[in-house]
């Protein structure tokens, strides 16, 4: 299986999600400059329940911030648009799905932009082939 062997660290991953983000295809790309990838082992309890989400294992990354669409020039002050990824979940279904930990880490990285730029998932499931 693919998803078995070496287990990233915190460190590792944002590497792999800032290696993600850099394969993202204009006109995108030009709009992530400020986006901030946290990795954290697993979402909150405040999070997963703010979700509905039973399992912590069960988030695997999160978009925090206004999709592009809903911005105005009036938005000020605010915190910037996040990113944050969940090691332990992302890991675990990297084994479950039989794919590379960087595999795992570009699906949910590109899924997460999508929301940032409040795309549908068929058109997520286009960026996420030009990522690759």
């Amino acid at each position: 299986m693919t998803g078995h062997g070496h287990q990233p660290d915190a460190d590792e991953i944002e590497r792999l999600a800032r290696a993600a983000l850099a394969r993202i295809p204009e006109p995108f790309a030009s709009h992530l400059g400020n986006v901030v990838l946290i990795v954290e082992e697993f979402a909150d309890r405040e999070t997963l329940e703010r979700m509905g989400i039973d399992s912590r294992w069960g988030l695997l990354g999160l978009y925090h911030g206004l999709p592009i669409g809903d911005k105005s020039s009036f938005d000020s002050g605010g915190l910037p648009d996040r990113i944050h990824l969940y090691r332990q979940p992302m890991l675990a279904a990297a084994v479950q799905e039989d794919v590379t930990p960087a595999q795992m880490v570009n699906h949910v990285v590109v899924h997460e932009v999508g929301h940032h730029f409040g795309l549908s998932d068929d058109d997520m499931h286009m960026l996420e082939e030009s990522a690759d």
